[in-house]
């Protein structure tokens, strides 16, 4: 009898490309994709590497398909618009070894700044989409994907979403089927993507979907469970669960490729069922597909277009149960605030004692837009923090941008946050660019990236100098501080703001959840010594709470010792301790 374990969404498609022959794999960490090439890192005979942008892991991914191997590219939905220029062209050119994107979309919006919705991507660059409803689909799609991929000369997406990414089920394990490389061959017009050849490419892509569309009507993939047909639904992916469990007598049209879409099978249900109901997440894809077929369905005149559904949103939107839809998100929330210790609180806090302004970036800081630090004004996508400064003061003028800088983490700066800062160079501007280095890509878990030493298997490579790379692009006035050195970052801030130049800033210190000392130390509150000036508390640090009486104390189950408020304390009310 084969095994079955519990796994993660994401484990599960690491699992299934690694079953499927995998042989290259390339990504960037973004929630809830990150996972996906932590657990493929663990197969033998498998390359996975974190690559600095999404666009780049996609170049990998296809060059190593080119070559003549399995390959794969991992990412969140929003690093497939980073991605969408190779992408686009790579549909044209097809594949020789299966090639597979994994997409991870997030409706609800958990750790995004958008609920973009690949499908859409993928009818524009006219790629396949499969969408798996749960861990054992996660698994076994990604091997129907290769497969796929291989037999219609195509890219593959699998969508997936946080909430498959990060579920568990059971899944059954396989063996992995090893692949002998396909023997390299020039193909000068199918893979040099000038006019001339992407033309004639482009014919064979409109063919290819026809094809598919009409094999997907006998793809196993594709399933139809016919129950009570005075009610149907067509869904895919995690809204198939909500079905299940909301109308478990209805009957189902459960497609697992949503582009192209099998219009035979689909018409073939309508005509079976009394009621037809498309129940799919975000945007209208299948519901205005199957209405311009003539097919009278229900759908977002009833489904809303934002976040993740519910079986409880079912039963209200079809059955009209008044249900009290808030019961399922009753938790305890977690407020979006800085760790204890975080290098970043105490640079914001020097920021918003000098009154500057912040062009924001994705990342842990980006968090420095709320109270009480309330220094980040605007936050766009990956690396857009160092070219919004850039328009501000090509569009107001240096005088606008006397009391701004661009902050960007350690890991955003090389994803794209360099070649924002080339432009400064090259267009001649004025402005401070803030870098918070904390050796880590911070938000998405603590991964590694090229300036941190350590490659995903965590083998040791050269740690690109971030400094060193500013200084190498032309900027003559770079400074490297301590972060909790509130004294000298307040100086450097003023100094470097007030230039008439491009200047760069680096804060470092490193994530206070990666340093693990052999001695924890923590901070104490001497209320007897404690003025009630409250200064201590104004970078929001959350170990630290106010007392009835107006002194202060401090839980030492959260706090990491950073010391920041013992450099903040005038009367010496706080000391620091070693357990």
């Amino acid at each position: 009898m084969s095994e079955k374990i519990l796994m993660l969404g994401n484990e599960a498609i690491a699992r299934g490309a690694y079953e499927a022959g995998v042989k290259v794999s390339a990504a960037y960490p973004g929630t809830p994709s990150t996972e996906i090439s932590e657990s493929l890192v663990k197969y033998d005979g498998v390359y996975a590497e974190w690559s600095p942008n999404e666009k780049v892991a996609m170049e990998v991914a296809i060059g190593a398909s080119i070559s003549g191997v399995r390959a794969m590219a991992s990412m969140k939905h929003v690093g497939v618009n980073v991605a969408a220029d190779p992408l686009y062209s790579v549909s044209y050119a097809g594949v020789t070894g299966g090639l597979v994107l994994v997409a991870a979309d997030d409706p609800g919006l958990y750790s995004s700044q958008n609920e973009q919705d690949t499908r859409a991507v993928a009818r524009a660059a006219q790629l396949p989409v499969l969408e798996p409803s749960d861990s054992q689909e996660a698994k076994d799609f990604m091997k129907f994907a290769f497969d796929m991929s291989e037999k219609y000369d195509t890219p593959v997406i699998v969508r997936t979403t946080t909430r498959l990414s990060h579920s568990q089920g059971l899944v059954e394990l396989g063996e992995r089927v090893e692949r002998e490389p396909v023997p390299y061959e020039r193909k000068a017009g199918k893979y040099v993507m000038m006019p001339g050849n992407a033309k004639v490419r482009h014919g064979v892509v409109v063919e290819r979907t026809k094809k598919m569309i009409e094999d997907g009507c006998s793809f196993p993939i594709n399933k139809v469970e016919y129950n009570d047909r005075s009610i149907g639904f067509i869904t895919s992916g995690i809204p198939y669960q909500y079905v299940k469990e909301a109308l478990p007598n209805a009957s189902v049209l459960k497609l697992g490729m949503v582009n192209p879409l099998p219009r035979k099978l689909i018409e073939e249900f309508a005509s079976q069922v009394d009621k037809l109901y498309v129940v799919e997440e975000l945007d209208p894809i299948i519901e205005e597909q199957v209405k311009s077929w003539g097919i009278p369905v229900i759908g977002k005149e009833i489904f809303t277009l934002e976040g993740e559904y519910s079986a409880n949103l079912l039963r209200e939107a079809v059955l009209g149960q008044d249900l009290d839809l808030d019961e399922e998100a009753k938790v305890p929330a977690r407020p979006p605030i800085f760790c204890p210790g975080c290098p970043h609180r105490s640079v914001y806090y020097v920021m918003n004692k000098l009154k500057i302004h912040a062009a924001g970036d994705i990342g842990c800081y980006t968090l420095g837009s709320l109270a009480p630090l309330s220094v980040v004004d605007t936050t766009i996508c990956m690396g857009s923090g160092i070219s919004s400064l850039h328009g501000m003061e090509k569009a107001r003028g240096k005088e606008f941008i006397k009391n701004w800088v661009a902050v960007i983490g350690d890991s955003t700066f090389l994803h794209t946050g360099i070649n924002s800062l080339m432009n400064m160079v090259y267009n001649q501007a004025t402005g401070t660019v803030v870098i918070l280095d904390n050796s880590t890509t911070g938000m998405t878990g603590h991964q590694d990236h090229a300036a941190t030493g350590k490659t995903l298997k965590g083998e040791p490579t050269y740690a690109i100098n971030i400094a060193a790379l500013c200084r190498s692009i032309g900027i003559e006035h770079v400074v490297e501080v301590n972060a909790f050195d509130l004294k000298e970052v307040e100086r450097v801030l003023k100094e470097e703001v007030a230039r008439d130049a491009i200047s760069v800033v680096i804060t470092k210190s490193p994530c206070v959840l990666l340093t693990k000392p052999a001695v924890k130390k923590y901070c104490v509150a001497e209320p007897e010594k404690c003025k009630k000036c409250g200064l201590c508390l104004k970078p929001g640090c959350p170990a630290m709470a106010k007392n009835e009486d107006g002194t202060i104390s401090i839980d030492d189950t959260m706090c990491n010792g950073c010391g920041l408020c013992v450099s903040l304390c005038r009367h010496d009310a706080i000391k620091e301790v070693q357990e």
